[in-house]
Protein backbone atom coordinates (compact mmCIF):
# COMPACT_ATOMS: atom_id res chain seq x y z
CA UNK A 1 0.00 0.00 0.00
CA UNK A 2 1.38 3.19 -1.12
CA UNK A 3 1.71 5.94 1.91
CA UNK A 4 -0.68 8.59 1.70
CA UNK A 5 0.14 12.51 2.67
CA UNK A 6 -2.45 14.54 4.97
CA UNK A 7 -5.29 15.69 2.57
CA UNK A 8 -6.29 19.09 3.81
CA UNK A 9 -9.42 20.66 2.35
CA UNK A 10 -10.60 24.48 1.78
CA UNK A 11 -13.94 23.71 1.15
CA UNK A 12 -15.06 27.66 1.42
CA UNK A 13 -17.00 27.38 -2.04
CA UNK A 14 -20.58 27.45 -2.35
CA UNK A 15 -22.14 26.45 -5.90
CA UNK A 16 -25.54 26.26 -6.85
CA UNK A 17 -27.12 22.98 -8.72
CA UNK A 18 -27.38 24.70 -12.01
CA UNK A 19 -24.97 23.97 -14.58
CA UNK A 20 -22.11 26.51 -13.43
CA UNK A 21 -19.27 24.85 -12.06
CA UNK A 22 -18.45 24.63 -7.93
CA UNK A 23 -15.56 26.51 -7.05
CA UNK A 24 -12.95 24.11 -5.65
CA UNK A 25 -10.10 23.55 -3.18
CA UNK A 26 -7.79 21.34 -5.01
CA UNK A 27 -4.58 19.68 -3.21
CA UNK A 28 -2.10 17.93 -5.17
CA UNK A 29 -0.07 15.41 -2.66
CA UNK A 30 2.82 13.90 -3.42
CA UNK A 31 3.28 9.89 -2.45
CA UNK A 32 5.80 7.52 -2.93
CA UNK A 33 6.83 6.59 -6.14
CA UNK A 34 6.56 9.96 -7.69
CA UNK A 35 2.70 9.83 -8.21
CA UNK A 36 0.79 12.95 -8.18
CA UNK A 37 -3.12 12.26 -6.77
CA UNK A 38 -5.64 14.80 -6.71
CA UNK A 39 -8.56 15.90 -4.12
CA UNK A 40 -11.71 18.12 -5.36
CA UNK A 41 -13.66 19.21 -2.02
CA UNK A 42 -16.67 20.96 -3.31
CA UNK A 43 -19.80 22.46 -2.08
CA UNK A 44 -23.14 21.30 -3.87
CA UNK A 45 -26.25 23.02 -3.25
CA UNK A 46 -29.71 20.74 -2.58
CA UNK A 47 -32.38 22.28 -4.10
CA UNK A 48 -34.69 20.09 -1.59
CA UNK A 49 -32.53 20.79 1.60
CA UNK A 50 -31.95 24.37 1.05
CA UNK A 51 -28.20 23.97 1.78
CA UNK A 52 -24.76 23.61 0.11
CA UNK A 53 -23.31 20.47 1.19
CA UNK A 54 -19.85 19.07 1.35
CA UNK A 55 -18.10 16.46 -0.51
CA UNK A 56 -14.33 14.86 -1.50
CA UNK A 57 -14.07 13.64 -5.33
CA UNK A 58 -10.81 11.92 -5.65
CA UNK A 59 -10.12 11.40 -9.14
CA UNK A 60 -7.18 8.84 -10.53
CA UNK A 61 -4.01 10.09 -11.89
CA UNK A 62 -4.44 9.63 -15.48
CA UNK A 63 -7.71 11.97 -15.52
CA UNK A 64 -5.16 14.61 -16.06
CA UNK A 65 -3.14 13.13 -18.35
CA UNK A 66 -2.84 14.98 -21.18
CA UNK A 67 -2.64 12.02 -24.06
CA UNK A 68 -6.44 11.20 -22.39
CA UNK A 69 -8.40 14.22 -22.61
CA UNK A 70 -11.23 12.81 -23.09
CA UNK A 71 -11.34 9.37 -21.08
CA UNK A 72 -14.26 8.81 -18.76
CA UNK A 73 -14.15 7.18 -15.40
CA UNK A 74 -16.88 4.70 -13.16
CA UNK A 75 -17.78 6.18 -10.14
CA UNK A 76 -18.14 4.68 -6.57
CA UNK A 77 -20.10 6.78 -3.87
CA UNK A 78 -18.57 6.37 -0.55
CA UNK A 79 -20.73 7.17 2.30
CA UNK A 80 -19.36 7.48 6.20
CA UNK A 81 -20.49 6.20 9.18
CA UNK A 82 -22.71 7.85 12.26
CA UNK A 83 -21.19 10.94 13.88
CA UNK A 84 -18.90 10.46 11.32
CA UNK A 85 -18.31 13.26 7.71
CA UNK A 86 -17.08 13.42 4.51
CA UNK A 87 -13.29 13.58 5.35
CA UNK A 88 -13.21 10.26 7.20
CA UNK A 89 -12.51 7.75 3.95
CA UNK A 90 -9.88 10.53 2.57
CA UNK A 91 -8.02 10.65 5.82
CA UNK A 92 -8.40 6.93 6.79
CA UNK A 93 -7.62 5.15 3.22
CA UNK A 94 -5.82 5.71 0.73
CA UNK A 95 -8.24 6.48 -1.96
CA UNK A 96 -6.12 7.91 -4.35
CA UNK A 97 -3.88 4.62 -4.71
CA UNK A 98 -7.13 2.38 -5.36
CA UNK A 99 -8.60 5.30 -7.54
CA UNK A 100 -5.12 4.87 -9.67
CA UNK A 101 -5.04 1.18 -9.46
CA UNK A 102 -9.02 0.75 -10.75
CA UNK A 103 -9.20 4.00 -12.65
CA UNK A 104 -12.52 5.24 -10.54
CA UNK A 105 -13.70 8.55 -9.63
CA UNK A 106 -14.37 8.44 -5.42
CA UNK A 107 -16.50 11.04 -4.30
CA UNK A 108 -17.70 10.97 -0.62
CA UNK A 109 -20.44 12.64 0.69
CA UNK A 110 -21.15 14.65 4.07
CA UNK A 111 -24.34 12.28 5.14
CA UNK A 112 -23.98 14.23 8.38
CA UNK A 113 -26.60 12.01 11.03
CA UNK A 114 -29.15 11.44 7.96
CA UNK A 115 -28.83 7.67 7.89
CA UNK A 116 -29.19 8.53 4.18
CA UNK A 117 -33.21 8.81 4.02
CA UNK A 118 -35.21 11.47 2.80
CA UNK A 119 -36.45 11.98 7.05
CA UNK A 120 -40.30 12.48 6.85
CA UNK A 121 -40.00 14.83 10.41
CA UNK A 122 -36.64 16.94 9.22
CA UNK A 123 -36.89 18.92 5.80
CA UNK A 124 -32.86 19.75 6.56
CA UNK A 125 -32.82 16.31 6.31
CA UNK A 126 -33.14 14.81 2.75
CA UNK A 127 -30.15 12.48 2.02
CA UNK A 128 -31.74 10.27 -0.05
CA UNK A 129 -32.85 13.05 -2.82
CA UNK A 130 -29.63 14.35 -2.41
CA UNK A 131 -27.18 11.40 -3.30
CA UNK A 132 -29.59 9.53 -5.47
CA UNK A 133 -30.47 12.66 -8.12
CA UNK A 134 -28.82 16.22 -6.40
CA UNK A 135 -25.11 15.01 -6.15
CA UNK A 136 -25.08 12.10 -9.11
CA UNK A 137 -26.42 14.70 -11.27
CA UNK A 138 -24.14 17.08 -10.56
CA UNK A 139 -21.18 14.87 -10.53
CA UNK A 140 -21.60 13.50 -13.83
CA UNK A 141 -22.34 16.94 -15.29
CA UNK A 142 -19.14 18.28 -14.21
CA UNK A 143 -16.83 15.85 -14.31
CA UNK A 144 -15.91 13.38 -16.86
CA UNK A 145 -17.69 10.07 -15.39
CA UNK A 146 -19.39 6.88 -17.04
CA UNK A 147 -22.87 8.28 -16.72
CA UNK A 148 -24.96 4.98 -16.56
CA UNK A 149 -26.05 3.11 -13.66
CA UNK A 150 -23.92 0.24 -14.82
CA UNK A 151 -20.93 2.44 -13.83
CA UNK A 152 -22.05 3.47 -10.94
CA UNK A 153 -21.40 2.17 -7.06
CA UNK A 154 -22.53 3.08 -3.88
CA UNK A 155 -21.10 1.53 -0.81
CA UNK A 156 -20.41 2.74 2.56
CA UNK A 157 -19.42 1.65 6.44
CA UNK A 158 -22.31 1.32 9.26
CA UNK A 159 -24.87 4.09 9.09
CA UNK A 160 -23.17 4.55 5.67
CA UNK A 161 -23.55 0.81 5.08
CA UNK A 162 -27.43 1.05 5.77
CA UNK A 163 -27.11 4.46 3.51
CA UNK A 164 -25.39 1.97 0.35
CA UNK A 165 -28.05 -0.49 0.30
CA UNK A 166 -31.36 2.17 1.22
CA UNK A 167 -30.42 4.43 -1.85
CA UNK A 168 -29.28 1.42 -4.04
CA UNK A 169 -32.37 -0.55 -3.83
CA UNK A 170 -34.70 2.56 -4.31
CA UNK A 171 -32.37 3.54 -7.16
CA UNK A 172 -31.31 0.89 -9.28
CA UNK A 173 -32.22 3.15 -12.22
CA UNK A 174 -28.79 5.32 -10.48
CA UNK A 175 -26.97 2.79 -9.39
CA UNK A 176 -26.01 -1.15 -10.25
CA UNK A 177 -23.81 -2.10 -7.83
CA UNK A 178 -24.28 -1.84 -3.69
CA UNK A 179 -21.44 -2.58 -1.04
CA UNK A 180 -21.99 -2.65 2.57
CA UNK A 181 -19.66 -2.90 5.43
CA UNK A 182 -21.17 -3.53 9.07
CA UNK A 183 -24.02 -1.57 7.96
CA UNK A 184 -26.78 -0.61 10.60
CA UNK A 185 -29.19 -2.89 8.34
CA UNK A 186 -32.04 -3.00 11.32
CA UNK A 187 -32.74 0.38 12.53
CA UNK A 188 -35.69 -1.00 14.50
CA UNK A 189 -33.13 -3.21 16.99
CA UNK A 190 -31.47 0.50 18.25
CA UNK A 191 -34.24 3.01 18.93
CA UNK A 192 -32.32 5.51 21.26
CA UNK A 193 -28.68 5.39 19.25
CA UNK A 194 -27.68 7.41 17.01
CA UNK A 195 -29.79 10.25 16.05
CA UNK A 196 -32.27 8.01 14.56
CA UNK A 197 -35.09 9.15 16.66
CA UNK A 198 -34.43 12.36 15.24
CA UNK A 199 -35.15 11.71 11.89
CA UNK A 200 -38.14 8.99 12.40
CA UNK A 201 -39.38 10.14 15.92
CA UNK A 202 -39.93 7.85 18.45
CA UNK A 203 -39.77 4.03 17.94
CA UNK A 204 -43.03 3.43 20.00
CA UNK A 205 -44.81 6.32 18.73
CA UNK A 206 -43.54 5.05 14.93
CA UNK A 207 -42.90 1.26 14.97
CA UNK A 208 -43.68 1.12 11.65
CA UNK A 209 -42.07 4.18 10.06
CA UNK A 210 -38.97 2.59 11.96
CA UNK A 211 -39.82 -1.00 10.25
CA UNK A 212 -40.25 0.46 6.65
CA UNK A 213 -36.66 2.49 6.94
CA UNK A 214 -34.96 -0.69 7.73
CA UNK A 215 -33.15 -2.59 5.13
CA UNK A 216 -34.07 -5.78 6.16
CA UNK A 217 -37.34 -5.10 5.76
CA UNK A 218 -36.81 -3.36 2.68
CA UNK A 219 -35.02 -6.45 1.21
CA UNK A 220 -37.80 -8.52 1.84
CA UNK A 221 -39.87 -6.72 -1.05
CA UNK A 222 -37.68 -6.01 -3.55
CA UNK A 223 -36.26 -8.52 -6.76
CA UNK A 224 -33.24 -6.89 -7.94
CA UNK A 225 -30.55 -8.03 -10.53
CA UNK A 226 -28.04 -5.28 -8.93
CA UNK A 227 -24.19 -6.68 -7.80
CA UNK A 228 -24.77 -6.78 -3.77
CA UNK A 229 -21.67 -7.15 -1.79
CA UNK A 230 -21.99 -7.54 2.10
CA UNK A 231 -19.29 -7.87 5.37
CA UNK A 232 -18.99 -7.81 8.81
CA UNK A 233 -16.56 -8.85 11.10
CA UNK A 234 -17.85 -11.81 13.57
CA UNK A 235 -17.41 -9.32 16.67
CA UNK A 236 -19.01 -6.37 15.42
CA UNK A 237 -22.04 -4.70 17.09
CA UNK A 238 -24.36 -5.21 13.73
CA UNK A 239 -22.95 -8.96 13.06
CA UNK A 240 -26.72 -10.54 14.12
CA UNK A 241 -28.19 -7.83 11.67
CA UNK A 242 -26.10 -8.65 8.88
CA UNK A 243 -26.52 -12.69 9.07
CA UNK A 244 -30.41 -11.73 9.19
CA UNK A 245 -30.10 -9.53 6.23
CA UNK A 246 -28.23 -12.77 4.66
CA UNK A 247 -30.91 -14.85 5.46
CA UNK A 248 -33.62 -12.85 3.71
CA UNK A 249 -31.67 -12.23 0.54
CA UNK A 250 -31.25 -16.33 0.38
CA UNK A 251 -35.02 -16.50 0.96
CA UNK A 252 -35.59 -14.10 -1.60
CA UNK A 253 -33.46 -15.82 -4.15
CA UNK A 254 -31.26 -12.45 -4.34
CA UNK A 255 -27.81 -12.74 -5.44
CA UNK A 256 -25.27 -11.28 -3.42
CA UNK A 257 -21.63 -11.96 -1.82
CA UNK A 258 -21.79 -12.75 1.77
CA UNK A 259 -18.13 -12.36 3.91
CA UNK A 260 -17.56 -12.87 7.34
CA UNK A 261 -14.39 -11.69 8.69
CA UNK A 262 -12.70 -11.40 12.22
CA UNK A 263 -13.13 -8.18 13.21
CA UNK A 264 -14.64 -5.42 15.33
CA UNK A 265 -16.43 -1.78 14.30
CA UNK A 266 -13.28 -0.18 13.76
CA UNK A 267 -11.41 1.42 10.93
CA UNK A 268 -9.13 -1.23 10.49
CA UNK A 269 -11.51 -3.74 9.54
CA UNK A 270 -13.45 -1.13 7.02
CA UNK A 271 -9.94 -0.40 5.61
CA UNK A 272 -9.36 -3.62 4.69
CA UNK A 273 -12.74 -4.53 3.50
CA UNK A 274 -13.22 -1.63 1.27
CA UNK A 275 -9.68 -3.51 -0.84
CA UNK A 276 -12.00 -6.24 -1.12
CA UNK A 277 -15.04 -4.52 -2.33
CA UNK A 278 -13.57 -2.37 -4.79
CA UNK A 279 -12.97 -5.76 -6.53
CA UNK A 280 -16.08 -6.77 -6.52
CA UNK A 281 -16.80 -2.87 -7.84
CA UNK A 282 -14.10 -3.64 -10.31
CA UNK A 283 -15.39 -6.82 -11.92
CA UNK A 284 -18.55 -5.41 -12.61
CA UNK A 285 -17.53 -2.27 -14.38
CA UNK A 286 -15.34 -4.57 -16.17
CA UNK A 287 -18.34 -6.78 -17.08
CA UNK A 288 -20.67 -3.98 -18.36
CA UNK A 289 -17.91 -2.66 -20.34
CA UNK A 290 -17.02 -6.23 -22.54
CA UNK A 291 -21.11 -6.21 -22.91
CA UNK A 292 -21.54 -2.66 -24.12
CA UNK A 293 -18.56 -3.86 -26.21
CA UNK A 294 -20.19 -6.79 -28.05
Amino acid sequence: MLAMAMLLWAGNASVAAAPKRAQKSRVRTEVRAKRTATADTIEVMSAKMGRAIKNVVIVPEVYYNRYVPNDRYPVVYLLHGANGDYSNWPRKKDLHELADRYSVIFVCPDGQDSWYFDSPIDPKMQFETYISSELVSYIDSHYRTKATKEMRAIAGLSMGGHGAMWVGLRHPDVFNSIGCMSGGVDITKFPERWHIKDRLGNYDDNKELWASHSIVNLAATVQTTQNITIDDGVNDIFYKVNNNLHKVLLDRKIAHDYTIRPGRHTWDYWCNSIDYQMVFFDKAFRAAADKKQK
